[in-house]
């Protein structure tokens, strides 16, 4: 559906709003009713290559500006989202099929990293050593990289946009952003927007934009580039791992957050209230389209009848339909293809014996959560990554056998475990091997300055302040007072 009112964007390089090359454009559609939201730029090599270019020139002034200067610019920046997050919400329902609650989530979240970014620039950013040699004074200091190249997803379209941006720039590096196609304006126009409103110097924070299947000329100039020191992307682990073998042929760092299959064990001492809860928050928000989504339960057989019984009960009184009323809480899934592949995994999964306890149904593309038994090993919903709002539960005998059945998989991006027992629980998180574990939350957790990030297929590096190993470099420097003596 073509809507003529739709309005056209144009990309952010150097400070200012330009076309792509040729004038370029592509459509951006609302996922829930399929009209036109907007008309985008579809970028091209020289494109990206003005963009690293004016990335790279505003480099110097940008690291060495005073922190109170820049907190300013990040608190500036914090104040600009704040008053639009009417606006922000309307864009992330219209661009993404996103929901109020989880809209809310990511500006406030955004709104917080701001802040607390802001600060960053006053932390300590180096240590003195002691040295063996005489008189020897040796000192190393953090420094910037240079430009650091973004790559940012349409599933948490806003805050993680920022994460992306913000955590290289706090540290003193300049930004090259590239949004996800499904979500150009919320992961990437927006921003720009916002930060030059607030005034950002001109070159700091650039925004490219391409169109579906278009993305290869933009990641071609990122990845030949010198001056691209570092690629940080957000994604599917297939897309990484090509990302990765990229990045270690240019001998460029590379920050990388992706897929997860993530387990939530409830012990039987847990309460089954509170468990039916986090499960459905865990596994439905966002209709199961976050990394950090709960995709499979294992249950500890004394209680799994009741806590079956009274999830699908929750599940089946959750509201499904049009993302822009408040109180829906499962929208549209991103596109076709998302929907076919959920389609397909359920239906696989049923035709080797799966049981549908509630959903396996769809309306457009909004597909009803969906809660599966029985479901077989070989089956690609049991062992893969599904995009959508769909859950598997499984009763195991003792904490032991859920341990080992929730930890027999490729990922490890995150976890949790519900217990009425807190040593219990933490005893059992110790043993797991991914990068965030839960106890007594949902796996769907996390805040701007704690070290996020995965193990495994799920990645590498951590945002948070902990983000200052990947996007700094160390530089030893060291004084000899006095004459030294050599061998020859």
């Amino acid at each position: 559906m073509t809507d003529t009112a739709a309005k056209t964007y144009q990309q952010y390089i150097a400070g200012k709003w330009s076309d792509a090359e040729g004038a370029r454009t592509f459509e951006d559609f609302d996922p829930f009713t399929g009209k036109v939201v907007a008309r985008i730029p579809s970028a091209s090599k020289a494109d990206t290559q003005r963009a690293i270019t004016a990335a790279s020139e505003a480099f110097p002034a940008w690291a060495a500006m005073p922190p109170i200067a820049k907190q300013k610019l990040f608190l500036r920046a914090a104040d600009v989202v704040e008053r639009r997050i009417p606006d922000l919400v309307s864009i992330l329902a219209r661009e993404t099929g996103c929901g109020r609650a989880f809209a809310m989530f990511q500006i406030q979240w955004s709104i917080s990293l701001l802040r607390q970014v802001a600060d960053w620039g006053y932390r300590p950013v180096g240590e003195v050593f002691r040295s063996d040699g005489p008189g020897k004074f040796a000192m190393a200091v953090r420094k910037p990289l240079g430009v650091v190249a973004g790559i940012t997803p349409w599933n948490g379209a806003h805050n993680l946009a920022w994460r992306t941006a913000l955590l290289p720039m706090a540290f003193g590096n300049t930004m090259v952003l590239k949004p996800s196609e499904e979500a150009p304006i919320a992961a990437g126009l927006i921003l720009a927007e916002i930060l030059h409103e607030a005034e950002f110097p001109a070159g700091v924070f650039n925004v490219i934009t391409h169109g579906p299947g278009e993305a290869g000329p933009v990641a071609d100039a990122m990845f030949e580039s010198p001056a691209v020191r570092s690629i940080n992307f957000t994604g599917s682990s297939a897309t990484g791992r090509m990302l990765a073998e990229r990045a270690g042929k240019t001998l460029k760092r590379i920050v990388l957050e992706l897929g997860g299959y993530n387990p939530l064990i409830v012990l039987k001492d847990a309460d089954i209230a509170q468990a039916v809860n986090t499960t459905a928050f865990g596994a439905f928000f966002h209709q199961g389209q976050i990394c950090m989504n709960t995709r499979k339960v294992f249950v500890e057989r004394a209680i799994a009848d009741d806590y079956t019984q009274r999830l699908v009960e929750k599940t089946k009184g959750l509201k499904i339909g049009d993302p822009n009323i408040p109180t829906t809480v499962i929208g549209p899934l991103i596109n076709d293809r998302a929907l076919q592949m959920v389609k397909e995994r359920v239906e696989e999964a049923v035709s080797k014996g799966a049981r549908i306890l509630t959903g396996g149904t769809h309306e457009g593309r909004v597909y009803h959560p969906t809660i599966l038994a029985d479901v077989p090993a070989s089956s690609i919903v049991n062992t893969e990554e599904t995009f959508g709002p769909v859950l598997i539960i499984e009763a195991v005998d003792s904490a032991e056998e859920a341990l080992t059945k929730a930890t027999a998989t490729r990922y490890g991006l995150c976890a949790a475990i519900l217990t009425g027992d807190q040593e219990k629980g933490m005893a059992l998180a110790e043993r797991f091997d991914a990068g965030m574990v839960h106890v007594n939350g949902p796996t769907m957790a996390g805040e701007p300055a704690l070290p996020n990030g995965g193990v495994k297929d799920s990645g590498w590096g951590r945002s948070g302040y902990n983000a200052v190993e990947d996007f700094t470099e160390v530089r030893l420097t060291t004084l000899t007072r006095g004459a030294m003596t050599f061998p020859f």
